[in-house]
């Protein structure tokens, strides 16, 4: 295909879809756009698109390292290893090519964030079910217990009612 991705590298289906996990085409960007802000070693950049996506998307650093390589061959980051650990920077390649695909890699960004409002809320919430789920089953009553029953099949109840909606 044309638009510079989907080069070598992507097999049928790696990676793609899921839950609102970012493409895996998209590391390429994301590494480019943290270093626009600030000089970064490789578990910054991983730690730094997790926080940057609120945990949606952590890179492994199977995908993240060979990505550095790369970007480093193509003259876009440049490596200073005086440390202990490898400092990546943009170059001015490399900072012409963020600005230049500004528009990519905000589009990449926000396909990690937004699982959607509602895919979001709808997790959290499930989270916090699952929370009080499990005092229910060790420490409460037999009456609390029944009592819960009977909310969680009124639950059931009501959330088939929207799924017929």
């Amino acid at each position: 295909g044309m638009g510079g991705f989907g080069g070598p590298g992507f097999g049928p289906g790696r990676g793609r879809g899921g839950r609102g996990r970012a493409r895996r085409g998209d590391v390429r960007l994301a590494i480019l756009s943290l270093l626009a802000d600030a000089p970064s070693n490789g578990y910054g950049l991983i730690t730094g698109i997790a926080t940057k996506t609120e945990g949606a998307w952590r890179p492994s650093p199977g995908s993240v390292y060979p990505t550095l390589q790369q970007l480093v061959d193509e003259d876009l980051i440049v490596a200073d290893e005086t440390g202990a650990k490898s400092v990546y920077s943009l170059t001015d390649q490399g900072r012409a090519h963020v600005e230049e695909h500004q528009a990519e890699i905000d589009a990449a960004w926000a396909a990690t964030t937004d699982k959607s409002e509602g895919e979001d809320a709808f997790q959290t919430s499930l989270m916090k079910l699952m929370g009080v789920v499990k005092p229910l089953m060790h420490d409460a009553t037999d009456a609390q217990r029944q009592a819960a029953a009977a909310k969680l099949d009124e639950t059931r109840r009501a959330l088939y009612a929207i799924l017929a909606d």
